[in-house]
Parts: C-alpha cells; sequence; structure tokens
C-alpha cells in the first residue's frame, strides 16, 4: 500500500487525480519500498511485552495509538476495544468491548478516556475501570486524538471543526469551524494543549489556537498558504501530528512549510519549505519530520537548520519519527520499528512487530516505547544499558 493510499482523500477527487495523472505509468522499480540493509546494531532493544486490542485496520488509517497517564496504558482496536494495560507487566486490567467501530483515541485525563467511532460518535468512559460514562455525536468523523483537559473534551473532525465537550456529560461548549477547500486529505492533527489554550491544524493551512474554555480565538497563523492553479495543487492541509516544546510550536503543511511559532503570539519564528503528511515531533535539541517520499529528517530546534537526512525507508510509508532513548522510532508498512540516532541519522537497531503494517507512531511514554500495528497488536519495548564491568579492587599484601 502507498503512502498516497494511506492517505485516501477526498471529495469527488478520482476523476480529477486521474486527470492530473497521479496514476500515470511509472516503473515498479520506481513504485517499490526501498529494499533494506544490514547494519550493525549498537542500541539493545528488548520487546517487554505484548497485547491485542484487535480489529484490522488495514488500509482504513484510522488513528488508534496507545496513550499513557503514569499509572496504566491505554489502546484501542478498530472492532471497538479499549483496554487498560500494566506499564510494567502488560497485564490487562480491564477491558471494554464497545458496539462500534472506533476510529480514533484513546485520549487520556482526568481519569477519564475518550474514544471516537467511526459514525462520529464520542465516548467516555472511566479510566479506573473502564465503565462508560456518556457518548455523544459529534456530527463527523474523526481521525484526531481527543484530548482531554480539566472539564472539556476537545474532538475534532475531518469537516474542518473543532469542538469541545463537557466532561461531565457530553453537552457541547462550543465549536470552531473553518472553510473547507473542495479537495482535501483525509485526516486531522491531533489538537494539542498550550497552557490554557487549545492549538489546531485545519484543511486550509491554518494553525489556530482557541482558549480551551470558551473557544474564543487567540490567534491564527497561515502555516501553509494555497499555491498553484487546480486544486490538486492547492492542497495544504496540517494534518499531522502538532509538536509542543515550552512555549514553541512546531507543525508542518501538506505542500507547505515546516514551521517554529510562539505559542503567545502565533508568530511564525522560523520556516523551511519542508511537505509532510505526518507531522512533526521534537525533543530537547531537535524536530523531526517524515517526508512525503519517505526521507527522515532533523532540523535543529533554534533555527530550523537541517542536522541530518536518511532516505533508508524511502517508499516503505514510515511514520513519523518519535525520540525515544538516543534515537528516533519509526514504524514501516511491514512492521519493522527502525531505530535511528537521533544525533546523526544512522541506523542503530531493528525490530520486527509482525502482524501487519504500523500505520502511526510509536509512543515513547516514560522509558518504553510502546508500537500498535495496524492488526491491533500492542508491543512494550525498552532499552538495555551496557553496564561497565567493575574491577576487582586493588588487594593490598602484608609483607612483613
Amino acid at each position: 500500500m502507498s503512502q498516497f493510499w494511506r492517505m485516501l482523500f477526498l471529495v469527488a477527487a478520482l476523476p480529477l487525480l486521474a486527470s492530473c495523472g497521479i496514476f500515470g505509468d511509472k516503473d515498479d522499480d520506481d513504485l517499490k519500498p526501498r529494499e533494506l540493509v544490514s547494519f550493525k546494531q549498537t542500541l539493545k532493544v528488548k520487546r517487554l511485552w505484548s497485547a491485542k486490542v484487535g480489529g484490522d485496520a488495514a488500509f482504513l488509517r484510522v488513528a488508534l495509538r496507545p496513550v499513557g497517564d503514569g499509572t496504566r496504558i491505554y489502546a484501542a482496536g478498530y472492532g471497538g476495544v479499549v483496554a487498560a494495560f500494566d506499564p510494567e507487566s502488560g497485564r490487562e486490567i480491564w477491558r471494554n468491548k464497545l458496539d462500534t467501530e472506533l476510529s480514533a483515541g484513546p485520549g487520556v485525563g482526568e481519569n477519564h478516556v475518550v474514544v471516537v467511532a467511526r459514525n462520529g460518535i464520542a465516548i467516555v468512559m472511566d479510566a479506573s475501570t473502564g465503565e462508560e460514562v456518556w457518548r455523544k455525536s459529534v456530527d463527523g468523523e474523526s481521525l484526531a486524538r481527543p484530548l482531554i483537559s480539566g472539564e472539556v473534551v476537545v474532538v475534532q473532525t475531518i469537516d474542518n471543526r473543532m469542538q469541545a465537550l463537557s466532561i461531565f456529560d457530553g453537552r457541547k461548549l462550543w465549536s470552531l469551524e473553518q472553510s473547507t477547500p473542495s479537495l482535501t486529505m483525509r485526516g486531522s492533527a491531533d489538537p494539542v494543549l498550550v497552557s490554557t489554550s487549545v492549538v489546531g491544524g485545519f484543511d486550509n493551512g491554518r494553525l489556530i489556537a482557541a482558549d480551551l474554555d470558551t473557544g474564543n480565538v487567540a490567534w491564527e497563523s497561515l502555516l501553509s498558504p494555497p499555491t498553484g492553479r487546480s486544486d490538486l495543487d492547492r492542497l495544504s492541509d496540517i494534518d499531522g501530528s502538532i509538536a509542543v516544546v515550552g512555549q514553541d510550536i512546531y507543525a508542518v503543511g501538506y505542500q507547505g512549510r515546516l514551521a517554529a511559532v510562539a505559542a503567545e503570539s502565533g508568530q511564525v519564528l522560523w520556516s523551511r519549505e519542508i511537505s509532510s503528511f505526518e507531522g512533526v515531533s521534537a525533543d530537547w535539541s531537535s524536530v523531526y519530520t517524515t517526508t512525503n517520499n519517505g526521507e527522515i529528517l532533523a532540523l535543529a530546534k533554534r533555527d530550523g537548520v537541517e542536522s541530518w537526512r536518511n532516505s533508508d525507508l524511502l517508499r516503505r510509508e514510515p511514520t513519523l519519527p518519535t525520540p525515544f532513548h538516543t534515537s528516533v522510532a519509526i514504524g514501516d508498512l511491514e512492521g519493522y520499528v527502525h531505530f535511528f540516532s537521533n544525533l546523526n541519522g544512522t541506523p542503530v537497531a531493528r525490530v520486527k512487530l509482525g502482524g501487519g503494517a504500523i500505520s502511526n507512531a510509536p509512543v515513547a511514554i516514560a522509558n518504553r516505547l510502546y508500537v500498535q500495528n495496524d492488526g491491533g497488536a500492542l508491543t512494550a519495548y525498552e532499552v538495555i544499558e551496557d553496564r561497565p564491568k567493575r574491577e576487582a579492587p586493588d588487594i593490598a599484601v602484608d609483607e612483613s
């Protein structure tokens, strides 16, 4: 499955795409995933445990990724299973089999867990027991992880709407809507919390910050201006992950820019001409992204200067890089998890999860990495540190 199909759009787009030559002739070799090469693995990665939440989500590009709250790890499967696990042992704490297929989540906060069904129903459960608390329609499909903060649940739908619901009963608190271009990608960026504002990316290339309690817009930043004559050329969606580090926000648009934005004002601090559907991740020094053709890029967080670039995963549909330990972890279409040095981009480890492609980025929580594949298998990994051998102490010899 090519990355193009994973991004499956749209609004009546097939005739347009055909006329634009998207499906034009190419050599088979140009479309094949790059073959993996052997290397000396210098990072020791150990599998801790595996669990199954089920629901084959291949070809669907649903937004189902594990999440943690410091006590439990939560995961959801396309088939409707939501479950909580002990992060140390993988022991299942509770499991709730909902009567609907799921497309987004889970989100967690305030001892609640929220998922969104494919039919546009938000479902909130008690995080301790898995018992359903309420469900409400959000009037649209969601492919973004819902956000819980304080008394508010924020859900973003693929029709360019962000809405806030009461955590107590699902009552709608406010709604924010943007104009939708005639042609868009199928996806949404996860809303993120920055101080007292929620920040979201939209299909018109705008990054918007709204007050969490009222929905009042604090600022807008046109991150990815539409350009070109055709609707296809003007695709500018911000559908990938948004990263927040301190008071800076990092985001990227499709056929647009990767930019650092000031959280207080929306002012663009720096930008680079980079196109990505996967979004942005960041650690203490760098910003990472996966380009449309599968290159992995690292940029300096301070000024956006390129630190390194790796092309080992071209056309392997790599996920967004996840900073983990001294590396970044990336899943691919064959179920591999690749680890590249965060300093220079060289490969340092590779593990095979198996059981399906990995379409959503791995999740790093504390000192563990959690990976969920499209077949609903959840696996936890950790890095094994090499401890230096202790030398025997010098023994004094009594020669008297």
